[in-house]
C-alpha cells in the first residue's frame, strides 16, 4: 500500500539532456552559430570610414594629410580589434588580427 504522500508526489526522474551538436573546425571557421557562412557583413561602418579617410588623405599634403591618414589607420585598427574579440567566426578572428598586425604598423609609421 502506497502512502498517501508518495502518491501526491511523483517520483523525481531526471531528465535526458538534448543531444549536444558540436560544431567541426570547418563549421568554427566559415559558419556563425546558426550555421550560415559569413564572410563579409554589411553595412560595416568601420571600413567605410576607413575607406573614406584613405581617400581622403589622397586629396591632401603635407601635416593634414598624415593627420588623415593616421585617422585611417586608427580606425582600421579599431575595426580589426572588434572582429578579434567579437568575429562570428575563425576567419573573421584570424582577418581581424592580419589586419591588426597591418594597422598598427601603419599607425606606428605615421607617427
Amino acid at each position: 500500500m502506497q502512502s498517501k504522500r508518495s502518491s501526491q508526489y511523483p517520483q523525481y526522474q531526471p531528465s535526458v539532456p538534448p543531444p549536444v551538436h558540436r560544431r567541426s573546425l570547418w563549421d568554427k571557421t566559415w559558419k556563425d552559430k546558426s550555421g550560415k557562412t559569413v564572410l563579409w557583413q554589411t553595412p560595416n561602418v568601420w571600413l567605410i570610414g576607413w575607406a573614406v579617410l584613405t581617400t581622403l588623405s589622397l586629396f591632401f599634403t603635407g601635416h593634414t594629410a598624415d593627420i588623415v591618414s593616421a585617422l585611417a589607420s586608427a580606425v582600421l585598427l579599431f575595426w580589426s580589434l572588434l572582429e578579434i574579440f567579437r568575429g562570428l567566426n575563425y576567419y573573421r578572428r584570424f582577418l581581424g588580427f592580419v589586419v591588426f598586425i597591418y594597422a598598427l604598423a601603419a599607425l606606428l609609421k605615421s607617427l
